[in-house]
């Protein structure tokens, strides 16, 4: 049977088909096979008409080993699962499946390569992807041309290297013919070289091929990039035109409304009519999409120069202390008690541990949740009361809000304070250690920044952590929180409970907050990324003021910047005073407000408020992470030094606490082993706790009938079933906000200082 003539394109190609001899096996030997080379992988079929239905096999070239028996045979295999012994017709057909087939590994390896390399971001146009990783559609067709045209270049580098090879062989059947005589020998040697020159041939016309793609690929994008460009600047400067003709009229009318309805005196309207040229060039309204609840254009720098007579809405009453934030630096730092001691800079690195989903959820079916110990492969080695301390990253804040004269100026230090907190969750994924009841954690920085921090675990169910924090400098921080969560599927929102207080001694301003909602994307399937959501108000009980935070949520839909904070500082009368904008992974900046003004409805029927102010000066920026902080579960500097060994702390403190740093070392076997011992030696101390309360009231009731009112006092409702006390900090009404909490009793850094720990539980 005569083999039918079959299309072999340029090896070059994307696909490569042809007849070729399969090994099969001993009885049967070497049989005719359909093979068919594209994209990488190589496929056989037993006739051409199989290939709409029917493969007999297919093999990855990206990590298949190619090698040469003989003349006509050559051996494919990827390590053992799959070997394919072929025999093509002749050396040259052979030759021809040996280039095609280095070139298909070459570009399969390399895409290999690009995908995994990738493999850590996020995708480009997906709905789950990150906040700052979503690009437009151009952008994507650009990187698509230019991933083509490095695969171009890749394709040439490869048929140089196959010239190169091709062409010593060559030399090398030239030189043995010079060497030989006119003998029967020649002929074979003389059609050696014809082979091979033609071996030669075929790998040069692939790389002209090569070269000639290229080059025209080259070309068509290059005009058609030249058009799109000058498009666009054509459009960017109609836009501009256009824009800022609107930005004139709206300046028009807003001055016609106000004109027809302040028929005051004439001397307003005089006033406006001053102002209005430096109007037409100052006042600018950005286009915004998201529809914000207020805009802020920027002002004259002398606008506050002017008389209040002269301008509508202007702030004339702030105080001497606010002129300070344009006319000087900020405050310094204040200079340290006495020089820092030197901690740790690098723990050991994370090990690479594989975590099976599936092998976790079948443990679960038909066992109680809070009974099912999690493995430490989802945690990171510090504990919560660590993970709440790190809320001190930034107390240089409060250092400088301490030292500040204005309420104003000084409140928007503590919302700065406020944002800070969550920088460090950006890369953050791993859950902290789920502290034992009792448990503590002491931050004593005392001698080099000046504050004492403290941490205990008071309940269980529900978990709760106190935090108590007294500066030298002239603050103290407090607060109780709980942590509520829900699982959605996707996603899993973390919802922070309790209120945050701090205290500045010298002025005795009172300033409360909340947490914003923390969301983990991609639970079950992709990379794990964290957003901030939600609002915060900061208040000052004793003047009035307030601080109100936006954290704006990811929008897959939206331009403006990713995790973005804005607020607005204003006194208790509604007065707006300082604009904060910014974002919460990288820094805040603030402006003083010099007038504010009530803007056209928005597309919900709401009025915007218009604020102009002077330039932004930054407020804060976040520290850099430390060298190799991606190998140390992205610990910060503070991080790195909170699970540092420390003498003289409570037998409690998370420090002591074996599976924890077990973690810490590498040994992920033995910390699971521990922390499983750890939690079942906590549960069996509750149930004998509880034993003993309901003993107790048994008691109690045979002795005495309850009064009734009694029963409806909110106090003893919130009382642990298993009258469980902390041991450092009591339960009472806060007098600020009248909730229920815990707030610190004394005697800690006492007990630290005489090393009485004998009132201590022993947890671990």
């Amino acid at each position: 049977m005569s083999e039918p003539k079959t299309p072999t394109p340029a090896p070059a190609g994307d696909t490569y088909k042809g007849w070729v001899f399969k090994w099969t096996n001993y009885i049967k030997g070497y049989q005719r096979r359909w093979f068919v080379l594209s994209n990488g992988l190589l496929s056989y079929y037993r006739t051409q008409a199989e290939m709409g239905h029917t493969c007999r096999g297919t093999i990855n070239l990206a990590t298949a080993t190619i090698s040469v028996d003989d003349a006509c045979n050559f051996v494919i295999s990827n390590g053992g699962a799959q070997t394919y012994h072929l025999k093509a017709s002749c050396e040259v057909e052979r030759q021809r499946w040996i280039t095609a087939l280095e070139l298909a590994k070459a570009k399969a390896a390399r895409m290999q390569s690009e995908s995994d390399d990738s493999g850590d971001d996020f995708p480009q146009n997906s709905p789950s992807a990150p906040p700052g990783q979503v690009m437009g559609s151009q952008s994507s067709e650009v990187q698509s041309t230019l991933r083509t045209l490095g695969s171009k270049v890749d394709d040439l580098s490869t048929c140089n290297d196959l010239i190169s090879k091709h062409g010593s062989a060559l030399q090398r059947s030239l030189s043995e013919l010079d060497s030989l005589r006119l003998t029967a020998e020649a002929g074979d040697k003389i059609r050696q070289v014809t082979e091979r020159a033609t071996l030669f041939r075929i790998t040069s016309n692939a790389m002209i091929n090569a070269c000639q793609d290229f080059l025209s690929l080259a070309q068509a994008h290059s005009k058609r990039w030249q058009k799109a460009l000058q498009a666009e600047r054509d459009q960017r400067v109609r836009l501009e035109d256009t824009l800022e003709q609107l930005a004139k009229q709206h300046n028009h009318l807003e001055r016609a409304f106000k004109s027809n309805t302040s028929a005051d005196s004439n001397g307003s309207a005089n006033a406006k009519g001053e102002g209005s040229d430096d109007d037409d060039d100052n006042e600018f309204f950005d286009a915004m999409e998201e529809n914000p609840e207020f805009i802020t254009v920027p002002a004259d720098p002398h606008f506050h120069k002017r008389s209040s007579s002269n301008v509508s809405g202007f702030n004339s009453d702030f105080c001497p202390d606010d002129q300070s934030l344009d006319e000087q630096p900020l405050t310094a730092n204040p200079e340290s008690l006495e020089p820092a001691k030197k901690r740790r800079t690098k723990i050991p690195d994370k090990p690479n541990y594989s975590l099976n989903l599936w092998s976790i959820m079948k443990n679960c079916i038909g066992k109680e949740l809070s009974k099912i110990p999690m493995p430490v492969n989802f945690n990171e080695p510090i504990s919560m009361l660590q993970r709440l301390s790190e809320d001190l990253e930034y107390y240089e804040l409060l250092d400088k809000a301490a030292k500040c004269h204005s309420s104003l100026e000084q409140l928007c230090y503590v919302a700065a304070f406020s944002v800070s907190s969550y920088s460090t969750t950006v890369h953050r994924t791993g859950k902290p250690f789920n502290p034992l009841l009792g448990e503590t954690f002491e931050l004593d920085r005392r001698g080099e920044t000046g504050y004492r921090s403290l941490c205990e675990q008071v309940s269980h169910h529900p978990p709760a952590a106190a935090h108590h924090v007294i500066s030298d400098r002239g603050w103290t921080l407090r607060q109780e929180i709980a942590v509520a969560s829900k699982f959605r599927g996707k996603y899993l929102s973390i919802m922070p409970l309790g209120t945050i207080h701090a205290i500045f001694g010298k002025t005795g301003h009172h300033y409360t907050w909340k947490k914003v909602t923390t969301t983990v994307h991609n639970i079950i399937v992709g990379k794990l990324w964290i957003d901030q959501s939600g609002e915060i108000d900061v208040i000052n009980h004793q003047t009035g003021d307030r601080c109100h935070l936006k954290f704006a949520p990811y929008s897959y839909f939206s331009r403006d910047v990713a995790r973005k904070v804005t607020g607005v500082v204003t006194d208790k009368s509604g007065k707006a005073h300082y604009i904060l904008s910014g974002t919460w992974d990288e820094k805040l900046e603030f402006s003083r407000v010099m007038q504010s003004t009530r803007g056209e409805n928005g597309t919900e029927g709401r009025q915007k408020t218009v604020y102009q102010t002077l330039k932004a000066k930054e407020l804060w920026r976040k520290n850099p992470l430390p060298e190799g902080a991606e190998t140390m579960y992205f610990f910060t500097d503070l991080a790195l030094t909170l699970n540092e060994p420390e003498d003289g702390v409570a037998p409690t403190d998370s420090r002591r606490r074996p599976d924890q740093r077990l973690m810490e070392q590498g040994q992920w076997d033995e910390a699971n082993a521990e922390k499983q011992r750890l939690e079942e030696k906590q549960r069996v101390v509750r149930r004998e706790r509880e034993r003993e309360a309901v003993s107790q009231r048994t008691a109690s009731e045979s002795e005495e009938a309850v009064d009734e009112d009694s029963l409806i006092d909110p106090f003893l409702k919130s009382t642990h079933q298993d009258n469980y006390t902390a041991q450092w900090f009591g339960r009472c009404e806060d007098p600020v906000t009248g909730e229920s909490t815990n707030i610190y009793k004394g005697g800690y850094w006492e007990a630290k200082d005489t090393g009485s720990w004998e009132s201590c539980p022993e947890i671990y």
